[in-house]
């Protein structure tokens, strides 16, 4: 069952934060992910959610999505986002 890494990124420093998405990518790939969602234009329509850059990113299960947000390839990068953003991240199971 496919699992889902979303996060709401509030970019405080753009500079800064290209450091963390510019290697972000090759660190998914290595677990078989790929991204559903980078950015672009969010839209809230109910509450009070202010979303920021949202993120989806798609992995082929939880097991695989939980390794690869503790690999030491992405926890190597992770201090860049930290410095740069505020985020929140879940993991999810999918469908």
């Amino acid at each position: 069952m496919a699992a889902y890494c979303i996060s709401n990124v509030e970019v405080l420093d753009p500079a800064a934060y290209e450091n963390y998405r510019s290697r972000t990518l090759a660190t998914i790939e290595k677990f078989g992910g790929r991204f559903v969602v980078r950015g672009g234009k969010a839209e809230a329509k109910e509450g009070a959610w202010k979303p920021h850059r949202m993120i989806v990113v798609e992995f082929p299960d939880l097991d695989t999505a939980n390794r690869w947000y503790h690999s030491p390839d992405y926890q190597a990068i992770i201090g860049y986002r930290e410095k740069s953003a505020r985020t929140d991240l879940v993991i999810v199971e999918g469908l």
